[in-house]
């Protein structure tokens, strides 16, 4: 604090405040942008989980279809080993019935085991040509199902790629859609930044060199004693003059700044850590009574109450950890911070 107005009257210029703030402002757009690419991020995971299950689930047909061609295979490899043991046992019964008819012929002797001989070739001859008849019409059926699995793997396999292709598609949506929505946000950031930037320069102007009132990074900080009483939650006369001033503009800011653009002013209500007297109140609750009567007092004055944030952080965020009275006066305080909503 001597530090300040030493060189205040040295007519220097300090640029630490702006120096603050233009690091505040970097911190909190990296992290904003941070959450939209996680958030891009998520989406984009999900969709790719869902193309991933139905890629999973067309393989696992394939794998089924894959299985089924190869029994098929095997069956029609089976019956043609049947058919070819079919058509050598055919050829032989051809050949011991040329035999057997040669040897009637040859005999000229129509004697009743000859005609047996005859006729049982005969029956096994036609046996063995119903046989070969069922083992062709098996290889039938099993060439013709092994023709539609194949065309059903054509077809899996023309899914498989305009699913792929889909998800190629959507990717490059959702990454087109991230870049826009990346830039919208930076240009929100920028024009709230300007805005804080006008405000606070503004209130530097109406509040002066006041004692008990500094500027604390990207914040304004009041001396409790400033608006308050010792140990009252109640905003003091002198205490109303200076809201008076922020409420003209806070109410000039709302004017200015564009409705799409969500903002507010957040009271914050600190105390120091030694402990009330008056009862079984604590420092919890004065800090947040007296943040919730500046905001109170604000409103009245016109201010829009959804523009107004009250919080109460006790002695638990002390700016100062001494134990000094100089220490404990700096850590009782009401601060003003223009932020995003």
């Amino acid at each position: 604090m001597a530090y300040s107005r030493t060189r205040q009257r040295t007519g220097g210029f300090d640029y630490w405040p702006g120096f603050v703030d233009a690091l505040s402002t970097m911190l909190l757009t990296m992290i904003f942008l941070l959450s939209v690419f996680m958030l891009g991020q998520y989406f984009l995971s999900r969709e790719v989980s869902g193309k991933d299950d139905a890629l999973k689930s067309l393989q696992r047909q394939i794998q089924e279809l894959t299985s089924l061609l190869a029994l098929e295979r095997s069956l029609a490899s089976d019956a043609q080993a049947s058919l070819s043991i079919l058509s050598a046992t055919l050829d032989k019964q051809k050949q011991d019935s040329a035999r057997l008819i040669s040897e009637l012929e040859a005999s000229r002797a129509g004697s009743g085991a000859v005609n047996e001989k005859i006729a049982s070739a005969q029956a096994a001859l036609d046996k063995e040509k119903e046989l070969s008849l069922r083992a062709q019409a098996q290889v039938e059926i099993l060439t013709q199902q092994i023709a539609a699995l194949r065309r059903q793997l054509a077809a899996l396999e023309d899914a498989l790629e305009v699913s792929q292709k889909k998800d190629r598609e959507s990717q490059a949506r959702i990454a087109d859609l991230g870049s826009r929505l990346n830039i919208a946000l930076a240009q929100k950031v920028q024009e709230l930044a300007r805005y804080r930037s006008d405000f606070f320069g503004r209130l530097r102007e109406i509040l002066g060199n006041r004692t008990g009132v500094r500027v604390v990074g990207d914040r304004f900080v009041f001396e409790s004693e400033v608006l308050f009483d010792t140990g009252r939650a109640e905003v003091n006369p002198a205490g109303r003059g200076e809201l008076d001033k922020i409420a003209i503009a806070l109410i000039d800011l709302d004017k200015e700044i564009p409705p799409e653009i969500p903002w507010v002013m957040r009271v914050d209500g600190h105390t120091d850590k030694r402990p009330i007297q008056s009862g079984s109140k604590s420092n919890w609750d004065l800090s947040a009574e007296r943040s919730i009567s500046v905001v109170k007092y604000l409103v009245s004055k016109g201010v829009s109450p959804q523009r107004l944030l009250a919080a109460g952080f006790g002695e638990f965020q002390p700016i100062d950890p001494g134990d000094s009275e100089e220490a404990l006066r700096r850590n009782r305080r009401i601060e003003l911070k223009l932020t995003e909503r």
